[in-house]
């Protein structure tokens, strides 16, 4: 598990300890340890759609609360929440759960443009987090994120489960170990477009379904049913198409492999294509290509194979959720040797957030992490949505020379949201 003593990691961290005053014994101590080592963590969790009743799986028997803006949403998760708890609570506005005060962490789920303010919220509220992947809307939100969780000394673990797969660890660990020379080229693929048509017209939202509270901090609208719930995600106001959903998965990897947790490109240009008739505003197609600061040029893009690839001087890693695969043939079957790199070991993405939350140390996808890796999908889409070249100051985080796309790094809340 030598991954937490990572120096670039440890170095920012600490910088971030000293910068909010904190005085920490060490950057990968977050606060004592408050819980015994077999007592129960109870979770609330916000948001339980489809993502969100997934994530109540691993948590069954220490739930205290479900909150959802759906009240159809909220029966099922209850019902579901019942079978192994005695009582539970249900809410429809999050603010009241995190003002339970029996619950110690929450996961959630909700969609991406309500991470940012309910993660803030409930470290203030002195909670750990499980966030879902991508971590934000825009690249600004992530920052307040990161502050929030070090000057509350919380646990915030970024739901990208692939950090916590042996098949994804070795793949980075055999690339930073230099098993395949120098890295020259990733080629990062992302699945296609899954909005479903046809489109409908405007209307009333559904009783069940508090359409205020859903919309929240982005922008009002007329409520249409193929804009809501899964759907979302292929819309500006509250995600960034599958950029954001696929790539906080897949370019998370590239990061991790390039030993990037702390850092990032340093230009992007994008190139897409747009549904024809409108039906959804994010790309039907799109291909980034980022620069590194060490020469490292990164393809992200549809129509090519789904997953990781890392190219360098001596042969290619490729890694997705099915396969991993080498050239030379056989070359990722090496064992590792003591002196190679050696990453943070998590077996269970969940059960390593509910193990940080007793230790106090870092979790394996901490909240830096998450911010890291949601930024390289964000730089994407802004120079997509600008139409420019965008050179990025990773260290200042900083738009440079380009008024337009750095406006794009932050978004102004609905009143009276405000993070």
């Amino acid at each position: 598990m030598s991954s937490r003593k990572h120096v670039s990691r440890r170095a920012f961290l600490g910088s971030a300890a000293a910068g909010l005053g904190l005085g920490f014994a060490t950057p990968l101590i977050l606060s004592e340890n408050v819980f015994g080592a077999n007592e129960k963590i109870v979770t609330g969790h916000i948001g339980v759609g489809g993502r969100g009743r997934g994530d109540m799986g691993p948590f069954r028997k220490q739930i205290g609360a479900v909150c959802d803006v759906d009240k159809k949403h909220l029966e099922i998760a209850l019902k579901k929440a019942l079978r192994e708890n005695k009582s539970v609570k249900t809410y429809g506005d999050f603010r009241k759960l995190l003002e339970q005060k029996d619950i110690d962490a929450v996961v959630i789920a909700t969609p991406d443009h309500w991470h940012a303010l309910q993660t803030v919220r409930a470290c203030e509220a002195g909670k750990d987090v499980y966030v879902e992947k991508p971590m934000t809307l825009v690249i600004a939100e992530g920052r307040k994120m990161v502050l929030a969780a070090r000057r509350y000394s919380r646990i915030v673990q970024c739901g990208s489960q692939q950090r916590s797969s042996s098949r994804f660890r070795i793949a980075c660990e055999l690339v930073r170990s230099g098993r395949i020379g120098k890295v020259k080229r990733i080629e990062v693929g992302i699945a296609p477009v899954n909005w479903k048509p046809p489109p409908v017209p405007d209307g009333d939202p559904p009783p069940e379904l508090d359409y205020n509270m859903w919309i929240g901090p982005a922008p009002m609208r007329p409520y249409n049913a193929k804009r809501v719930h899964y759907l979302f995600r292929f819309f500006w106001d509250y995600s960034g198409g599958q950029m954001t959903n696929w790539g906080a998965h897949y370019n998370d990897i590239a990061q991790w492999g390039l030993g990037m947790d702390d850092s990032g490109p340093v230009e992007v240009e994008g190139e897409a294509q747009f549904h024809p008739e409108g039906w959804y505003e994010v790309p039907m197609y799109f291909k980034c290509t980022y620069k590194y600061a060490n020469g490292t040029k990164m393809i992200a893009a549809m129509k090519q194979a789904i997953g990781t690839r890392f190219i360098g001087t001596k042969g290619e890693i490729f890694v997705n959720r099915k396969t991993l695969t080498s050239r030379p043939d056989g070359l990722h079957k090496e064992p590792l040797k003591a002196g190679d790199v050696h990453l943070y070991d998590s077996k269970n993405h969940h059960q390593d957030w509910l193990d940080c939350i007793k230790s106090r140390k870092l979790p394996i996808c901490d909240v830096e992490i998450g911010h890291r890796s949601a930024t390289v999908c964000h730089l994407g889409n802004v120079a997509i949505r600008s139409q420019s070249k965008v050179r990025w100051d990773p260290a200042k985080e900083q738009v440079l020379g380009n008024p337009a796309a750095a406006r794009m790094v932050d978004k102004p809340y609905r009143a009276p949201w405000r993070l």
